[in-house]
């Protein structure tokens, strides 16, 4: 159960038991069914009807996928794609939770939860647990193995104790028997119909099981008992050893301290507290924790989100060096990314899943030509049908009023082939469709109808133009200009000379922590220069999307759980729009209806509170738009409507972002896919002569890149080979 409430699983059970089998690595799951039952509310708690209280959860009940086939192929990686809301991370949780029957209860699972409540990390470990600890101790399989091998090892060691290796051996199977419990336990709850009746017999045989090693923890041993005990516990030992060797025990802490490291942590810091750190590490922590265990199946739920293009294209090439029978299954907004570590890519879309053998550029290209191959077929089909239509009309006209019964049959003839004989012209394969082989046995009709399916992404952004400045000049000029946090301190920044105007497109990129946030804070007038100058044009409307905006928004809903998206715009305007035109902003970005007028912003998503937030940059309808890591809680298909809306931006676009394909397309405007520029927002002459620079700041100083993100991407992969993979 998590804080939305509990998950709920159900499937086609195979009839082989697979609990045991080491060997099957795996997952092949064929009827699906995950749902999301919301906790009960305070007033549903005062139903007094069972039954009433049942139906009801039912009836609340959100469906996450529905009959769908889950197969996770070993050593094959898996980018998971699909709109914001639509249960990605809900349906790994059922995964790493093992809330799947039928799944094999030998695999190991390594997880990154993007949905974990950062007081959960510190609450794992003491307080004075340090970074590099908390990575080794993350390991729970491990850290049983270790603490078998310590217990038998030090019992077989004592001579002064001839019971202790009993002691030892006995609580160890009792350890063993609780976890058979356990995942008995757990069948009973998930299974129905006849196999859950037999997974609850099992489970009161392990109730009695448990019983029984509870009392023989108690009982003194006879010498024989003695004798066989400490026999077995020399082979136990024996196979404990065997299986660390094969995890290579001892080169676990330099395997957490080169993933630490990758990941941005120097040394100073991997000794550190965890409850030290801030959010952002936290989170790479557990990204850590994850890379650092030995698993079967690797989950990592938005790994890039706190990663700078450096720790991006580590995690990149650290891929490489995982065993190739490790399954990989990755969400990320980052479509670069992506490309670059999976194979295969799952479509999780109108509750089901669907699966392309290919990367996601390649399932987008695949997508469009099969999507504009079946439009051509439809509408020729149309064409064809209607002509047919026409031909049978006059036919049975003229059959009637001339009494020719040719015609009248070459009517029906005609009419049989448009009934039965239109639809899908080529089979599954791509070949010539035939009934007797293409579908064979009873059936309603003999063809599938062309079916065109619908764009995936999300729907399109549009931002509205930037308002008229009236007479030309720069928006903002910075000469010469340094930053420094304390007068004795150094300069943060130094010599930065930046000059924007109207329609320019500058990106900005770099590593975490070398001031492209305190940049834009100069940028915005949050911040005074330490020396130098900043000049603005006198009439700019500035609008600034902080890192942190999403943060704001979903603390202000917490203080505030009247406040809703249309409510805070009206109120941030100042009575300069009207509801109707605010309602006109939200419903342009996405933010329509009951979302925008009746849900708390508490309740909206990490999605649709981005959108907020960039309504409360547009109302003014801002001349420069000041951008700081947008793309932080968005899909991917948001992330290519929020790229195409950008790129077509009347106004000025000052951009931070990690994100390759964003820098890309909205920096260096490049087109993606079928993406047309619209010619009608480029009506001011002053847009023509934009420019497209991309900024690599460095050292405290700002310098254009020639070759722009390609150029910065080579630079770190440069870096990153001095980096141990």
């Amino acid at each position: 159960m998590d804080s939305q409430g509990s998950i709920q699983v159900s499937c086609r059970q195979t009839r082989f038991d697979i609990k045991q089998d080491a060997a099957i690595k795996d997952i092949d799951i064929n009827g699906l069914n995950i749902s999301i039952v919301p906790i009960a509310s305070h007033s549903d708690s005062t139903v007094s009807s069972k039954s009433k209280l049942v139906k009801s959860s039912k009836t609340a009940a959100i469906e996450i996928v529905v009959q769908a086939e889950l197969k996770l192929k070993r050593g094959h990686r898996y980018g998971l794609i699909g709109r914001n809301g639509t249960g990605k991370s809900t349906l790994l949780r059922a995964i790493s939770d093992r809330l799947i029957p039928g799944m094999p209860e030998s695999l190991k699972i390594a997880f990154l939860d993007q949905t974990i409540n950062q007081t959960d990390i510190i609450n794992n470990g003491s307080s004075s647990t340090t970074v590099l600890q908390y990575v080794l101790e993350s390991d729970k399989y491990r850290n049983e193995l270790l603490s078998q091998h310590d217990l038998l090892s030090h019992a077989l060691n004592d001579t002064t104790d001839a019971l202790s290796v009993v002691r030892a051996m006995r609580h160890i199977r009792h350890n063993r028997v609780l976890n058979e419990f356990s995942y008995a336990e757990k069948m009973a709850r998930l299974r129905s119909g006849a196999r859950g009746l037999q997974a609850r017999k099992e489970l009161v045989a392990m109730e009695k099981k448990v019983s029984e090693s509870s009392a023989l923890l108690l009982e003194d041993p006879s010498p024989s008992m003695v004798q066989q005990e400490s026999q077995e516990a020399v082979e136990l030992l024996s196979i404990l050893q065997s299986e660390l060797e094969m995890m290579r025990v001892t080169d676990l802490e330099a395997k957490a301290r080169m993933v630490l490291s990758g990941l941005g942590f120097n040394s100073e810091r991997i000794q550190s507290a965890v409850h030290a750190l801030s959010g952002g590490w936290r989170m790479r922590l557990l990204l850590a924790a994850a890379l650092a265990k030995a698993s079967d199946i690797l989950i990592l739920d938005e790994p890039t989100n706190y990663l700078d293009l450096l720790g991006i294209i580590w995690l990149q090439k650290y891929f490489d060096s995982i065993s190739s029978d490790t399954t990989i299954v990755v969400v990320s907004h980052d479509r670069s990314f992506l490309n670059a570590v999976c194979e295969e890519t799952i479509i999780l879309s109108d509750k089901s899943l669907k699966y392309f053998r290919g990367t996601l550029d390649e399932y987008d290209e695949d997508f469009r030509s099969r999507r504009l191959y079946l439009q051509r077929m439809k509408e020729a089909q149309d064409k064809q049908i209607e002509h047919m239509q026409k031909t049978i009309q006059n036919n049975v006209k003229m059959g009637k009023k001339t009494g020719d019964d040719n015609k009248l049959r070459q009517a029906k003839s005609r009419q049989k082939k448009l009934d039965d004989r239109m639809g899908m012209q080529v089979n599954a394969k791509g070949g010539r469709f035939k009934v007797n082989r293409d579908m064979p046995g009873w059936h309603d009709s003999s063809r599938a109808q062309i079916e065109v399916p619908e764009e995936e992404r999300e729907m399109h952004m549009k931002f509205p133009p930037a308002t008229e400045l009236r007479f030309p000049g720069p928006l903002v000029s910075m000469e010469n200009v340094s930053f420094r946090y304390s007068r004795g301190g150094e300069d943060v920044l130094h010599d930065i000379n930046l000059v924007v105007h109207l329609g320019d497109r500058v990106g900005i990129v770099g590593l975490n922590g070398c001031g492209k946030s305190t940049l834009l804070k100069l940028i915005t007038g949050m911040t005074t220069s330490t020396k130098g100058s900043i000049t603005k044009h006198p009439r700019l409307k500035m609008g600034y999307y902080s890192q942190h905006s999403v943060e704001s928004l979903q603390e202000l809903g917490r203080l505030d759980m009247t406040c809703t998206a249309l409510s805070l715009l009206l109120e941030k305007s100042g009575g300069s729009l009207s509801e109707q035109e605010c309602r006109g902003l939200l419903g342009m970005l996405g933010v329509v209806g009951n979302t925008a007028s009746a849900v708390p912003i508490a309740k909206l998503s990490g999605g649709q509170l981005v959108r907020v937030a960039f309504a409360l940059v547009l109302w003014e309808r801002p001349h420069l738009m000041v951008l700081d890591e947008v793309t932080t809680h968005l899909d991917f298909y948001t992330v290519t409507a929020l790229s195409d809306a950008l790129a077509t931006y009347h106004g000025a676009l000052i951009v931070v972002s990690h994100d390759r394909y964003l820098i890309r397309r909205v920096i260096e405007g490049e087109v993606s896919g079928d993406v047309e520029e619209d010619e009608d927002d480029h009506d001011d002459l002053t847009v023509l002569a934009r420019k497209y620079t991309v900024h690599r700041l460095v050292n405290g100083t700002l310098k254009v890149l020639k070759d722009g993100m390609g150029q910065f991407e080579k630079a770190m992969e440069r870096k990153c080979a001095s980096l141990t993979v």
